[in-house]
């Protein structure tokens, strides 16, 4: 990558400083890249913007549900909801 880049809406595309989709390798710059894992909900969850229960949810999930998820850790999951928002769900509410 040279020179200045538009970065995508960090919204609906899953970079982080540590961690992005390989479908964003050459318009992001990340430590590791890695496959979206489909997943799916076994409770209720709430999409958040931030690994905060305090933060305000940007979508209620329902159990069923899809999500494309690209890290598991420290009790959040982070990836795309099923109409593509990026965020993070509990751990626990992500089955197999």
């Amino acid at each position: 990558m040279t020179g200045p880049s538009d970065l995508p809406d960090p919204a609906t595309h899953a970079y982080r400083k540590d961690l992005a989709d390989t479908a964003l390798a050459g318009r992001v710059i990340a430590s590791h890249y890695a496959e979206p894992l489909v997943r799916h909900l076994v409770a209720p969850a709430s999409l958040h913007p931030s690994p905060d229960p305090a933060s305000e949810p940007v979508a209620s999930l329902e159990v069923g549900m899809e999500m494309l998820m690209l890290d598991n850790s420290r009790g959040w999951a982070w990836g795309y909801g099923p109409d593509g928002r990026v965020g993070y769900v509990r751990s626990d509410a992500v089955g197999v």
